[in-house]
């Protein structure tokens, strides 16, 4: 399995790069192998728990200038159902989820900006303040 690229977000700020091959939606944890500690070393556990959010990135450096589009670009018809995603810290995430139940542990976002970074984040369900059907 090809390592995949994530940034991680816990709830209390920290942020974390580096690359998984465990996770899944429905696990409590995976492991993390940090992006300054490549060639070796150890794995870092994370926990869901401790989480705002996982994203699955193009690339860890993205483009700090660019502010990513809270709408769907005309024309496109995307997959699943739109919402806009409210944390507790005040952040806004707009896209798409198949998926998104209250009762699990977290869910997956699509975004509707088809040049953002991310290509889907998990959103861990009990940092979510609010989410509205669009």
């Amino acid at each position: 399995m090809e390592p995949i690229k994530i940034v991680v977000r816990y709830s209390n700020g920290k942020v974390l790069k580096g690359f998984t091959n465990d996770f899944f939606p429905d696990k409590s944890l995976f492991h993390l192998r940090p992006l300054d500690n490549i060639a070796g070393g150890e794995l870092v556990e994370v926990l869901i728990i401790d989480l705002k959010a996982v994203f699955f990135v193009k690339d860890f450096t993205g483009d700090s200038s660019y502010n990513e589009k809270k709408e769907f670009a005309e024309g496109r018809k995307p997959t699943g159902r739109k919402i806009e995603v409210t944390f507790l810290d005040g952040e806004v995430l707009v896209g798409t989820t198949t998926g998104y139940d209250p009762k699990r542990q977290g869910f997956f976002l699509f975004p509707a900006d088809p040049q953002s970074n991310n290509l889907r984040t998990f959103i861990v369900s009990t940092y979510v303040s609010q989410v509205k059907y669009l």
